[in-house]
């Protein structure tokens, strides 16, 4: 399978994982490079040294393409930044900031650069920033997500209207269905996280990895919207924020019960009371715990199956 997304990051398949903060350390980006896709390195929940350290063991665990995923609101960027073109990372994505900032930066040091985008207006305006591709992000996606809850289906080929450079897209997508449906709307290449977070070699907590699998439709909501949108499972937690809704809080009692480190709390150390639980929609179709290889592997078959027998007729 050859097409501008294999051919940018030197990739067998159009498949990136998505750099997850809590999930997306070494052993998951390894795999995923190993097996095909592109392992991306979740910058977002590590020190400045701990990401050095990652990414010095990734590089010792496969001599494929990998990349790091790093949020431009994180408090050490500069700190992050200095550490991956030192360590000579060749590919990073980029999200939550304007991608002005530092891609003129990282591509003068030869580096790929795509930026994570949740609107047309985000799409053309990473494109003049230079970046090489975008990721469009449908509000399915768990985590963090954009304002406007377009979905991706429909931002896809909206995208693809505006803009020339690869587009990957992200958020609802964990099948060879998926990703077909993906491909057929225009994207070049597809970005999975919530079914990568459920495999062996996330750094996931396995509690939180059970929750995955346990999570059916509706289980899931956008919510926080007034500090970073973000979706999460509905637990203790989610009906905490939501009683606090019914009293017409201020900014700063919602921070103050968002409080420091709820995504460490749930995803990390499995707190699934207390703890952010940031997954996707598309877990309700996630029902099994498997090694990352398994998973691409399904992935594929799962698409030229269902490929020739769309385009048989």
């Amino acid at each position: 399978m050859t097409n501008r997304i294999t051919q940018l990051f030197n990739i067998k398949y159009p498949i990136i994982q998505g750099g997850m903060v809590w999930v997306s350390g070494w052993k998951l980006a390894s795999a995923v490079s190993n097996a095909g896709g592109l392992g991306l390195i979740g910058a977002g929940s590590m020190y400045p040294e701990v990401l050095r350290e990652h990414i010095q063991k990734c590089k010792i665990a496969t001599d494929k393409p990998f990349g790091v995923n790093v949020p431009m609101l994180y408090p050490d960027i500069e700190k992050i930044m200095d550490i991956i073109i030192e360590e000579g990372v060749k590919i990073v994505f980029t999200s939550a900031g304007n991608p002005k900032t530092w891609t003129p930066i990282l591509k003068n040091k030869g580096i790929t650069v795509v930026h994570v985008v949740s609107s047309v207006k985000f799409a053309t305006k990473a494109e003049a920033a230079g970046v090489d591709a975008v990721v469009c992000e449908g509000f399915e996606a768990g985590g963090h997500n954009g304002r406007e809850e377009t979905t991706t289906f429909t931002l896809i080929p909206m995208v693809k209207e505006h803009i020339s450079i690869p587009v990957i897209a992200a958020g609802g997508i964990a099948t060879g269905r998926g990703m077909l449906a993906a491909l057929v709307l225009g994207a070049d290449g597809i970005q999975i996280g919530s079914r990568f977070a459920a495999t062996v070699e996330s750094s996931a907590h396995q509690n939180f990895k059970n929750i995955i699998i346990d999570t059916k439709d509706g289980d899931t909501h956008l919510t926080l919207k007034e500090l970073a949108p973000v979706r999460l499972v509905k637990n203790k937690f989610y009906n905490d924020v939501q009683e606090l809704y019914r009293k017409k809080p201020s900014k700063e009692e919602i921070k103050s019960l968002l409080g420091k480190a709820r995504a460490k709390k749930g995803m990390f150390e499995g707190d699934l009371d207390e703890g952010e639980l940031e997954i996707g929609q598309i877990a309700g179709l996630i029902h099994e715990i498997k090694p990352v290889k398994a998973v691409l592997d399904e992935i594929i078959e799962e698409l030229n199956e269902v490929n020739l027998l769309v385009f048989s007729f």
